[in-house]
C-alpha cells in the first residue's frame, strides 16, 4: 500500500511497469569506451564520436532509431576516481535524458551499488511543487533484475515525506501540522498515536517541552507513535522545532532564515519510520517527537533561568537558541523509562557539527564501538555518508555550572557538538544511546538532492538494523 501523507501534493516516486518497449541505457566508463564503440555497428559509434561522447561522468548521449525516433541512451560512467568524488550517477542521467521508460541494458561498474543507483533514478523525480510549479526528472525506469524495488521504494517513499516536511515553511507545518503529518503516516501502516499538547505536558511532566513552547501561539507538544507487536524494541526520537527565533537570544537574519528546517530531525525519523513500517520489519518502534516553536513572547523562558526536566536535572539556560537539547531532553527521559532495545535521536542541533564535518556528512555519537563500525560500513553500502565524533568523558565538566546540575549552552564554544551530545546522554541514562547531529539540508542543486530538505543517515540505519538489533 503506498502511504497516504497528511502533505499536499506528495507524489511518491515509483518505478515503472516492465514493458519490451523500454529504451536501453548503456553504461560504458572511459576505460571501456574504445571496447564499446568497436562493438557498435558503424552508424551508432560514429554518432557517439560526433555527438562527443567521451564517458565522462554523468554525460548523456541520446541514440537514433533508423527512423529517428530514440532508440536508447549512453551514460557515461567516467573513472574510479570521479565514481568516488560524486554520488547517484542514474540520477544525473535521469535528469538528462527525454521523458520515456529506460531498462538497463549493460552493468554497473563493479564500484557502484545497483540498490543505491536506482534509489537515487527515483529520487530524481522529486520536486517541492506546494507553492510553484517544479518538476522533477520525466524518465522512467524498469527495475533491474535482482533488486528488491519494494525496498527502494520504501526508501523512496520515506525520503520524500523527509524533504517534504523540511521544505514545508513554518505557516504550514506548525507543531499542529507536523502532528497531523504523524497521525497520516500512523494510518496509512496502521500505528497508533497519542499525542500530549499544551499545559497538559505540565500536567504530566514534561516541563522543559512546555517551556520552550509556551512563547508561541502554536501550542507545544509530545507526538508518541507506537508500531508493531514483536522483536525488539526501537525507540526513535526526533527534535521537532518548527520553527526556530532563538528566543530571547534571538537570531540575526542570516542565521534564522533556514530555521523552517529545525523539525528537519523529526522528518528524518519519520523518514525512517515509513521505511521501517513499510517493508515489515520484525520490531516494535516507537517516534517520539517533542514538536514546538521557540517564539518570543511574555512567557519566553529567559538567560539565567534555571529549569527543572522530566528526570529532575536542573539546567542553568545560558542561550535561549540552544533549545533543541532542552525538548530532547524531556523526551529522551521519557523514552528510556520504557528501557528500549535501541534508543536513537535526531537532530538539526549545532553549528560546531558542521564546522567539524560540513553539511553533507552527519555526525554520530555512540558508546558502543560495535554498533559504530556496523554503522559506518552500512553507511559506505548506502552513500549515505555518517562520521563517528566522540562522547568524550572528559568534557562533562564543561556543561556542569554548578548553580544546577547542567548547562544548555557551555560558554567558549569549544566543542559545541560534542557538548551538546553529552548533555542529552545524561538524560538517555544506561540505554544503548546514539545521537545524529544533521544538518538537513542540500545547499545546491545536486543529483537526486534538489536544492533543499533532504534526509542525512536514515538509509545507514535502515540498512544498519537487522545487524544492530539481531533480526531475522
Amino acid at each position: 500500500m503506498q502511504p497516504h501523507f497528511a502533505v499536499p501534493n506528495l507524489a511518491v516516486p515509483t518505478f515503472a511497469a516492465a514493458t519490451d518497449a523500454a529504451l536501453p541505457l548503456h553504461i560504458v566508463t572511459e576505460r571501456t569506451l574504445d571496447a564499446w564503440l568497436a562493438e557498435q555497428d558503424g552508424a551508432t559509434a560514429g554518432w557517439a564520436r560526433s555527438m562527443g561522447f567521451r564517458a565522462s561522468w554523468g554525460q548523456v548521449v541520446v541514440l537514433p532509431g533508423p527512423d529517428g525516433s530514440l532508440s536508447g541512451a549512453l551514460i557515461g560512467a567516467g573513472t574510479p576516481k570521479s565514481r568516488q568524488r560524486q554520488r547517484f550517477l542514474l540520477a544525473a542521467a535521469a535528469a538528462k535524458l527525454p521523458e520515456g521508460t529506460y531498462a538497463l541494458a549493460s552493468e554497473l561498474p563493479a564500484d557502484l551499488s545497483l540498490e543505491v543507483e536506482c534509489f537515487g533514478w527515483l529520487m530524481a523525480q522529486y520536486a517541492f511543487d506546494r507553492y510553484a510549479k517544479n518538476t522533477g526528472a520525466k524518465a522512467r525506469l524498469v527495475a533491474p533484475d535482482g533488486v528488491d524495488a519494494a525496498r527502494i521504494e520504501a526508501m523512496a517513499a520515506g525520503e520524500t515525506f523527509t524533504r517534504t516536511l523540511i521544505n514545508t515553511p513554518a505557516e504550514h507545518m506548525g507543531p499542529a501540522e507536523l502532528q497531523e503529518a504523524v497521525e497520516s503516516l500512523a494510518e496509512a501502516h496502521g500505528a497508533e498515536v497519542r499525542s500530549i499538547v499544551g499545559a497538559d505536558l505540565l500536567a504530566q511532566n514534561f516541563p522543559l517541552i512546555h517551556t520552550v513552547g509556551r512563547a508561541a501561539e502554536r501550542a507545544p507538544r509530545l507526538i508518541d507513535l507506537r508500531w508493531g507487536s514483536e522483536g525488539p524494541m526501537l525507540t526513535l526520537v526526533g527534535k521537532g522545532v518548527c520553527f526556530d527565533t532563538g528566543g530571547l537570544n534571538l537570531k540575526p537574519g542570516a542565521s534564522m532564515a533556514l530555521m523552517k528546517k529545525d523539525m528537519g530531525g523529526a522528518a528524518n525519523v519519520l523518514g525512517l519510520a515509513h521505511m521501517i513500517m513499510a517493508t515489515g520489519l520484525k520490531l516494535r518502534l516507537r517516534v517520539l517527537i517533542p514538536a514546538v516553536e521557540n517564539a518570543i513572547s511574555g512567557p519566553a523562558f529567559r538567560p539565567g533561568d534555571i529549569l527543572t526536566s522530566r528526570k529532575g536535572l536542573t539546567v542553568e539556560i545560558n542561550n535561549t537558541d540552544a533549545e533543541g537539547r532542552l525538548v530532547l531532553a524531556d523526551a529522551l527521559a521519557f523514552a528510556q523509562e520504557e528501557t528500549p532495545d535501541l534508543l536513537i535521536s535526531m537532530a538539526t542541533l549545532t553549528g560546531a557539527a558542521r564546522v567539524a564535518v560540513g553539511a553533507d556528512i552527519a555526525p554520530f555519537f555512540t558508546d558502543r564501538e560495535g554498533d559504530a563500525v556496523t554503522l559506518s560500513s552500512t553507511a559506505q553500502d548506502a552513500a549515505d555518508p555518517v562520521w563517528r565524533l566522540p562522547f568524550h568523558d572528559a568534557y562533562e565538566a564543561m556543561i556542569e555550572p554548578g548553580i544546577a546540575d547542567l548547562d544548555n549552552a557551555p560558554a567558549g564554544g569549544f566543542a559545541g557538538a560534542i557538548t551538546a551530545a553529552l548533555f542529552l546522554r545524561r538524560f538517555a541514562d544506561e540505554a544503548r544511546y546514539m545521537h545524529f547531529d544533521v544538518f538537513g539540508w542540500s545547499q545546491s542543486n545536486q543529483p537526486a538532492r534538489p536544492k533543499g530538505g533532504v534526509s542525512q543517515g536514515t538509509r545507514a540505519l535502515y540498512q544498519a538494523l537487522p545487524e544492530l538489533l539481531g533480526l531475522s
